[in-house]
């Protein structure tokens, strides 16, 4: 899946550069204190009071029990956590670190929850909603650590909320075992997105039971609200998402772009480690879209999606295409690749129940494998408008170079494995289990394992359409792995050092401030963003910014 690594292994190099102060949060205490080492303070509350941008918080290892909440008047909620203080940009951002070698564990099974009634009040007491940690802010840092157990009553409960918030940066964090998403992004404001999920997990979320159905809600990840030409784009790299009552990734209502790459999801549907089936969980592994007003061009490229409830990769009746790149399905229960797709007029109104997009508004679908090759609203669509009485199969796009598209039924015999214990073990946390969904590496990159990817002589090397990422052989192979590229399971850990090469052996990938001290001719130049500013010369750089570098 090492196919991008300009974009997502910058990031990772962005290490905490402590620009300001530094402070320090233990289990043991007190917000009395200096919030030093020796005198750290007992709650990130009290860290979110003091820091300012450039600051830096170590947050040491241990179960932090939240009992008591914060409400949040703006989103009528409570939270455990709130931060709300705001770093200036991204070359000035406030941390929140797990200090190193250890592991903070944020733990709600104690947090009084919000009654979740269904119009609130604006008053502690009519709060809609209740999470562990809640983020309306600027340019924030958070890494390392555990969101878990966050219970419910009414309305289900995310492990981390974004509210209104602009380029947080969240890596290496693990929420689970929630009664509502893993992470939740409202971007409903001018200004906002622009977030980074860098190598993070959300699993076994479910919420049993709520106002709208058993494990209606529980997705893994979502971005929500975001309206056309509002804001920045945001990113999920080398993420997983498995075992959550709903969705894995589910971007409803979302009319911005958002980047899904290198990302898993797994089982989803299901819940209790696979052993649950609640009955309103749709189950569906990368759920895009539901855009109704044209913005929700999103690019899905060098993910897996496997042993689904329900689709792999779903389209949910859009109004727009979006582009699948170099994708796996495989196993899921109904179909592998679903572009459902509908029309909607400008006010976004619904003009059709099912109609196929076409012409530049068409699903971009290339170099995918679907195994087995189950499909829906691919090649031939179901249309069915009421108002011109309109209800029968019509040609629809197919996509190019695809599995289906070469009639090649993949089977056993062209993958290095298909065992994994994600495909046979339930009833047990598989988090901890070495496999595809086991512990990460030391780094926070994804595991290295055989499973799904291709082997020697496999009917899908070389059958690909070069789309500009990097390849061995004639032409890029199908599906998420590129078969004979040095394996380096996602991106590296931003407490990475500041100079560094990627592990695809490519070329050399750089982070610092100003230029490199070796630079004597003109390099690839990227902001932490990912944006493309040119080929620079040393003399052209601000050295008091952080750039991307790779040589040309």
């Amino acid at each position: 899946m090492d196919k991008s690594f300009t974009f997502a292994f910058a990031l990772a190099l962005a290490a905490a550069q402590a620009f300001g102060a530094v402070y320090y949060v233990a289990t043991d205490g007190s917000d009395s204190a200096a919030g030093t080492k020796d005198k750290p303070f007992a709650t990130l509350n009290k860290a979110n009071k003091v820091v300012q941008a450039g600051d830096t918080v170590w947050i040491r290892g241990g179960i932090y029990d939240l009992h008591d909440t914060v409400f949040y008047a703006r989103y009528k909620m409570t939270a455990g956590i709130l931060l709300t203080a705001s770093g200036e940009s991204d070359n000035k951002r406030i941390h929140y670190l797990a200090y190193p070698g250890e592991r903070p564990i944020f733990d709600g099974a104690n947090l009084p929850v919000a009654e979740g009634i269904e119009h609130s009040d604006g008053t502690p007491e009519g709060a809609m909603y209740t999470s562990p940690i809640v983020i309306s802010a600027k340019f924030l840092h958070l890494k390392g650590f555990e969101v878990r157990n966050t219970p419910m009553k009414h309305n289900s409960n995310s492990g981390i909320f974004l509210y209104a918030s602009k380029h947080i940066f969240l890596e290496e964090i693990d929420s689970h075992h929630n009664a509502g998403p893993g992470f939740f992004a409202n971007d409903g404001a001018d200004d906002g997105g622009g977030h980074i999920f860098l190598n993070c997990d959300a699993h076994d979320n479910y919420d049993p039971d709520g106002w709208q159905g058993d494990g209606e809600n529980a997705d893994g990840f979502g971005a929500h609200y975001q309206k056309p030409g509002q804001g920045d784009t945001t990113k999920f790299i080398g993420c997983r998402s498995w075992w959550n009552s709903d969705d894995g990734f589910d971007f409803i209502n979302q009319e911005f772009p958002v980047v899904l790459e290198n990302c898993y999801a797994m089982g989803n549907g299901y819940s209790d480690y696979g052993l649950g089936n609640p009955s309103h969980g749709n189950g569906h592994g990368i759920k895009m879209g539901e855009s109704t007003l044209g913005g929700g061009r999103h690019i899905i490229k060098f993910c897996v999606a496997w042993k689904n409830k329900a689709t792999g990769f779903y389209a949910n009746y859009t109004g727009v295409g979006s582009k699948w790149i170099n994708n796996t399905s495989y196993m899921n229960e109904d179909r592998a690749f679903s572009m459902a797709s509908t029309l909607f007029d400008s006010a976004g109104n619904r003009l059709a129940d099912v109609a196929p997009l076409t012409g530049d508004n068409a699903h971009v679908l290339k170099n995918n494998i679907a195994f087995p090759n189950k499909l829906s609203q691919i090649g031939e669509c179901w249309e069915k408008i009421s108002s011109q009485n309109i209800d029968h199969y019509v040609d629809c796009p197919a996509g190019e170079n695809n599995t289906w598209n070469l009639k090649l039924d993949l089977t056993e015999d062209d993958f290095m494995s298909l065992d994994d214990p994600s495909m046979t073990v339930t009833g047990k946390d598989l988090s901890t289990i070495p496999g595809i969904l086991g512990p990460r590496n030391d780094d926070g990159s994804l595991p290295n394992v055989d499973f799904l990817k291709l082997k020697e002589g496999s009917r899908a090397i070389d059958k690909g359409e070069d789309l500009g990422f990097p390849f061995a052989g004639e032409a890029p192979d199908l599906g998420a792995y590129e078969y004979g590229m040095p394996s380096s399971s996602s991106v590296s850990s931003s407490s990475s050092a500041g100079t560094s090469s990627s592990s695809s052996g490519s070329s050399s990938i750089v982070m610092m401030r100003g230029a490199p001290a070796d630079m004597s001719g003109p390099m690839k130049v990227f902001d932490l963003q990912g944006r493309y500013l040119g080929i620079k010369r040393p003399e052209q750089l601000d050295k008091n910014h952080i750039y991307i570098f790779r040589k040309k």
